[in-house]
């Protein structure tokens, strides 16, 4: 099957767009700033650096799913740190000042972020804030840097003027969006996003979930003391007053809101900043309300758990989706038999003797793990042939997920040995696991839906992919088109997606967790048909746990039958499945085995 290639997908058209777009708004900006005058422009510049700010707040939270209550102790760090430069006349002028207090920024918000790495939630929140309450206290006394001798912060040459400096202050937000752009859209950004969804899912995928989160919180501290140095070069002489917690909880509150992620809805969130205690003004009403419509705005965000620009958009999609469809036709999911071309035949399952005679991948030999008095694992031991496909059985509760729990490393206290490819994994996270070439995939839905496709499939492989080899695969298993978005797929499709990414790593082994769950009967078989086909396609050796005994018998020449921790049987599938130990525990006393 050829893939069509559409306008859009032309990777000099994806890469070019955002640049083009970028070049409008700062012809935008130079066009407002003759347009605008006196306190127009002073709003203007102030709905400029809110946004940086909250641009800042959905990488943090909108992204990476984490809460920050203090980018505006950010924002005064980068303002102190152009203040100080400027009171010292340091070399390079307004610009370099700027970027140190964004590097400045951007240190402070790694040591924050440290919590972050242990602390969720509610708990991060608090560390959050009684940071911000700390910098406000110190700020009060220690005051900024030239504001008690009237030195005021010295503007750029070029952009004096309140003018200029409103369309100064357009080109560096609109830098931030760009750099913001091209982060989300790469294996950075698709990690910000996986550790939101699942950091378990991360892991497997070989990203460290420590480095996710702290570039996270790095990028949006930077950004926010970009926005603090800004608003120094605005007001000229910072004070304490324009950097309170309280102004911290309000951008978190129209970053949610607003659904900040969204390059857009952060700027429209910085005239949201600007627009609302304005009209309250005009109106006679105390500005002091403002903070009470943002606080609604922010509770009906968190109870519909959509925010505006989610909401905009999804309605955009269902309506793109339901016009018709005639410009461009989609990939066809592959049936049990098709796969891409060009490709060379399916390639038949080995016979035991074929795969018996392989040199072991994996060997694990007396694996255990003990929960208390408990013994979840009794001394495990098998071996894996290259290539090779062993199904794992057993009943509910015989220790089949703490088995993979302690093979991909999410148990390192665990007993025992294993090998991959003779090299020992013990003492290697999950992340480590998984960049040696063992894999998982999961019983839950793991996969973020924020990603698209395409986004998902590079982000796991964790290696430069040509758009043959993602299409290809796609059409191999069935999947939908690189473009389209996860959130959009359904449950059972996704776990397919999954299976794809995990193959195209090209780990040694890959471990899969039940992956028929969810799928009807005919994609039951569609699925057995591919994952016969995976360890010649891809060269990935599988373990298949699942309770589908009909998948299993079909895929699988080699079992391993675990009961109450212990494997009772381990060999060819027609001797396991016969064994009367198996039909016992697994089967029952009365139930044969066609």
């Amino acid at each position: 099957m050829q893939r069509v290639e559409t306008f859009s997908s032309r990777p000099w058209f994806r890469l070019g767009w955002p640049v083009l777009v970028a070049a409008v708004a700062i012809g935008l900006g130079s066009v407002l700033s003759t347009a605008l005058s006196g306190y127009f422009v002073f709003l203007g510049v102030s709905a400029i650096t809110a946004a940086i700010a909250i641009l800042g707040l959905g990488v943090v939270t909108g992204s990476a799913g984490m809460i920050a209550l203090c980018q505006m102790t950010f924002a005064a760090i980068g303002a102190w740190a152009v203040a100080g430069l400027n009171l010292i006349n340091a070399p390079g002028g307004f610009i370099v000042w700027l970027l140190a207090g964004g590097l400045a920024a951007g240190v402070a918000g790694v040591l924050v972020g440290l919590p972050a790495l242990r602390l969720r939630g509610v708990n991060l929140a608090v560390v959050t804030l009684g940071f911000a309450a700390a910098a406000d206290v110190t700020l009060v006394q220690l005051q900024f840097p030239g504001s008690a001798d009237g030195v005021a912060v010295a503007r750029p040459e070029l952009f004096a003027t309140d003018r200029k400096y409103f369309f100064f202050s357009v080109i560096v937000l609109t830098l931030c969006a760009l750099g913001v752009f091209f982060l989300q859209r790469s294996r950075i950004g698709s990690s910000w996003k996986s550790v939101a969804f699942s950091e378990r899912g991360t892991a497997s995928a070989g990203q460290s979930v420590r480095t996710a989160k702290l570039t996270a919180f790095a990028v949006s501290a930077a950004l926010g003391g970009i926005s603090g140095g800004l608003l120094a070069g605005q007001v000229q002489l910072p004070f304490a007053s324009s950097f309170t917690p309280l102004l911290s909880l309000a951008l978190y509150i129209l970053a949610v809101m607003s659904g900040a992620h969204l390059i857009d809805m952060a700027i429209f969130g910085g005239i949201m900043w600007v627009a609302v205690p304005e009209l309250l003004k005009r109106w006679g009403v105390p500005q002091d309300w403002g903070f009470v419509i943002f606080g609604l705005l922010g509770v009906q965000a968190l109870t519909s758990g959509s925010t505006l620009g989610d909401a905009i958009r999804g309605a955009l999609r269902r309506r793109r989706r339901a016009a018709p469809e005639h410009a461009v036709p989609q990939l066809a999911a592959a049936g049990p038999e098709e796969e891409a071309a060009p490709a060379a035949p399916a390639p038949v399952l080995q016979d035991d003797a074929g795969q018996e005679a392989r040199e072991p991948v994996l060997v694990v030999e007396g694996l255990s793990v003990r929960f208390g008095e408990l013994k979840a694992l009794d001394g495990v031991s098998f071996s894996l042939p290259e290539k090779g496909i062993m199904g794992l059985i057993g009943p509910n509760g015989a220790g089949k997920s703490t088995f993979v729990d302690a093979l991909s490393g999410f148990l390192p206290r665990h007993g025992g040995t294993v090998l991959l490819d003779g090299a020992d994994l013990a003492g290697l996270t999950p992340t480590e696991r998984a960049r040696r070439g063992l894999r998982r995939s999961y019983q839950q839905d793991r996969v973020p839906p924020e990603l698209t496709v395409e986004a998902y499939l590079r982000f796991v492989a964790r290696t430069r992919l040509s758009r043959e080899e993602i299409d290809g695969t796609l059409v191999f298993f069935g999947c939908p088109p690189a473009t389209e978005r996860l959130s959009g797929v359904d449950v059972g499709t996704r776990r397919i997606v999954e299976v794809a990414a995990a193959v195209l790593a090209r780990p040694r082994v890959l471990i899969l967790d039940e992956p028929a769950a969810g799928l009807s009967h005919e994609e039951h078989l569609a699925l057995a048909q591919r994952l016969k086909a995976i360890p010649e396609r891809f060269g990935v050796a599988l373990i298949i746990i699942e309770h589908d005994l009909d998948l299993v018998r079909s895929v699988c020449p080699w079992l391993t039958v675990l009961d109450f921790g212990k494997v009772i049987a381990s060999g060819r599938q027609a001797e396991v499945m016969a064994d009367p130990a198996v039909l016992a525990a697994y089967l029952g006393t009365t139930e044969m085995i066609a």
